[in-house]
């Protein structure tokens, strides 16, 4: 796994790892971005099932829950299978944009 942290979000990567095992990364390294918003890139893997986005649902319900945001990179999965409490777009630019967003909105109190 590979944490890049740009200005207020850390982009983990995706690497050669299960998603369990990539889950876990995050919950073991958490305390140290709580106060980030987070992307899990995961645009290496060839194969995602809606199981294994499930795995990210605890985590990124406890990350909105302190009023920041959490997104899935992925084009391997369609934003409309996935359960609403999770924020999934195709690619890095576009969780950017969706961060960048969430912020505002978290600004202007809506």
């Amino acid at each position: 796994m590979i944490f890049n942290k740009e200005g207020s979000t850390t982009i983990i990567t995706q690497e050669k790892t299960t998603i369990i095992e990539f889950v876990k990364g995050i919950e073991d390294r958490y305390e140290s971005m709580k106060n980030d918003n987070i992307v899990a890139n995961l645009f290496s893997l060839e194969k995602i099932s809606i199981d294994d986005i499930n795995e990210f649902l605890r985590i990124s319900n406890k990350h909105k829950a302190n009023k920041h945001s959490f997104v899935i990179v992925t084009d391997k999965i369609s934003y409309d299978e996935t359960p609403k409490e999770i924020t999934i777009v195709p690619t890095l630019i576009e969780a950017l944009d969706l961060i960048e967003m969430e912020e505002i909105e978290r600004d202007l109190d809506f």
